[in-house]
């Protein structure tokens, strides 16, 4: 534990080095500060939100976006760059989290121990759907319409939240499942690449999905949201190279001060997860997210 410890105090120190670096060596940094260094604590709900419910940060991060007129491609790109910070910190902490359970709460240990095999199922899946779509170039800039983009996050959304909702009543006195069965093999995989296309789009997806399916099957809540994270941070970084590459279509001074903190609400999500009761802070983020997909419906 203590090397683990030192491991990721390691990490996140060269990370604010590496922040820092590049903060310098840019030209007019303290302009940039005055003009973008709001969107630090944009990055920091965000990837609390991501990180304690399973759901991408792009729920909030797009929204936001439309709001200030950036293309749907600049969108879709800077949120993914976004969320490759926030969700990396985010899936690093819960996977410390997954290595201390083996020797201080065994009983919970038992719960998560089949996450490695859900993350096999579901991370190539994701992948793969995923770059279907984003290859299938024709079909997503038809997808990329304004107002096709802002009813399908706003339908996606809405469903999602009436989907934690339900999730969280299903569960309601019932001893969680701790192993994996046909058809959960079958569905997860079905899932991941559905997911995948949908994260292609939105830059959110399947994180949610996977999070609500596990819920409903009464695997543990907090397994449940480690699982999402974790799969969500392997899709976006996956993702995020058609953007740089294709695209270039990332808003990189939003992402220097959003990306950094979306890294330190990353690391406090799992607090907020494990200090609060999952039911009340599911069904609280379930309303938020409600709200956001009405909002963002093209009406």
């Amino acid at each position: 534990m203590t090397s683990l410890f030192l491991s990721a105090r390691s990490l996140k120190l060269t990370i604010i080095c590496v922040w820092f670096g590049i903060f310098i060596c840019l030209s007019q940094p303290w302009s940039l500060l005055q003009d973008y260094g709001a969107f630090a604590f944009l990055g920091v709900i965000g990837a609390i939100f991501a990180n304690a419910t399973g759901a991408g940060g792009g729920v909030v991060f797009m929204p936001f976006f439309n709001q200030l007129g950036f293309s749907v491609t600049t969108s879709v790109a800077t949120s993914f760059a976004i969320q490759c910070c926030g969700m990396t910190a985010g899936a690093l902490t819960w996977y410390a989290y997954f290595k201390q359970l083996k020797t201080v709460h065994l009983t919970e240990a038992q719960q998560w121990s089949v996450l490695p095999k859900v993350l096999m199922l579901v991370i190539p899946a994701s992948l793969i759907g995923l770059w279907l779509v984003q290859l299938n170039s024709q079909s997503l800039e038809q997808l990329s319409d304004p107002d096709t983009l802002h009813l399908g996050f706003g339908v996606f959304s809405m469903g999602l939240s009436l989907g934690i909702i339900t999730s969280v009543f299903w569960v309601k006195n019932q001893s969680c499942n701790t192993s994996l069965y046909s058809i959960d093999y079958v569905s997860l995989t079905i899932i991941g690449f559905i997911g995948g296309g949908i994260t292609a789009w939105l830059s959110i997806g399947v994180g949610e999905l996977i999070a609500v399916y596990l819920i409903v099957r009464r695997f543990n809540v907090t397994f449940a949201i480690a699982v999402a994270v974790i799969v969500s941070a392997f899709t976006v970084w996956a993702g995020v190279v058609y953007h740089l590459v294709v695209t270039g279509a990332v808003h990189w001074p939003v992402v220097l001060f959003a990306g950094a903190g979306a890294i330190i609400g990353g690391v406090l999500a799992k607090k907020l997860v494990l200090y609060f009761s999952p039911k009340n802070l599911k069904l609280f983020f379930a309303v938020w997210i409600f709200i956001l997909g009405v909002t963002s419906l093209p009406f």
